[in-house]
């Protein structure tokens, strides 16, 4: 599909590079992002990368509409690299019991022990395709195709923050306290969103890739006491 821009009102234009869910679609979205912000237009406020469209907010007052649309399908021939903005983070988390309630069915619905399920979801690095759903909610992808379940028949009313979980071919960490529906495997000491940080409330940005470590419950234990106490910092998870 050719790349085509459609209009948010006056303030905003979608860049679509496609209709469907596929991870070579977001790399281009991705690639375009970046030679966006390498040109370092003034008067853009947001912008916004899903799975498959990219969405420029911006004020017409300081930027010229025609301008931006030249600009945004200029940046849409990009080819997708690796990006200049990502950062690499190592989350670490602790599986099972009270922290992951549905490791254990979930190993049972894919036929594999527990630990092959954390081995599986913490072998590779995933990538945030988007933000959404909450504030600094990941969309993480993409898992083993035998790790692929359909949500839970009936979510929960109450998921913990910092739970980790999977549904689809997708892992994600719960920022907030939230209804949800998908399979929680296991919880990080690690706070998603701070609203000290104004610059960047949300500790992953799409492009961003994700391993998860695996952790006891006395390591998390103390490091979530560390977070809690102000003793950490975000440079603290970014991967070497």
């Amino acid at each position: 599909m050719k790349p085509r821009l459609l209009a948010l009102g006056d303030g905003a234009l979608t860049l679509e590079f496609g209709d469907r869910f596929d991870p070579a679609l977001n790399a281009r979205v991705m690639a375009a992002r970046d030679a966006l912000a390498s040109l370092k237009l003034d008067g853009i406020s947001d912008v916004v990368p899903t799975y498959r469209s990219l969405t420029v907010h911006f004020d017409p007052l300081r930027l010229d509409r025609e301008a931006l649309t030249r600009s945004l399908l200029e940046a849409a021939q990009a080819p997708p690299q690796e990006s200049a903005l990502a950062t690499r983070w190592l989350i670490p988390v602790v599986f099972g019991e009270e922290f992951g309630p549905d490791l254990a069915e979930v190993a049972l619905a894919t036929q594999r022990s527990e630990s092959a399920v954390i081995e599986a979801l913490c072998a590779n690095e995933l990538r945030v395709f988007l933000i959404g759903f909450l504030p600094g909610f990941p969309y993480l992808g993409e898992l083993p195709e035998w790790l692929r379940l359909p949500r839970r028949v009936t979510p929960r009313a109450a998921v913990p923050a910092n739970s980790l979980a999977i549904a689809g071919g997708q892992a994600a960490v719960y920022p907030w306290q939230s209804p949800g529906g998908w399979h929680l495997l296991g919880r990080t000491p690690v706070r998603l969103f701070d609203l000290a940080d104004a610059a960047r409330p949300a500790l992953l940005a799409p492009g961003d890739t994700v391993r998860f470590k695996p952790v006891k419950r006395d390591e998390f234990l103390r490091l979530a006491a560390d977070v809690e106490a102000g003793n950490s910092r975000r440079g603290d998870w970014q991967a070497t």
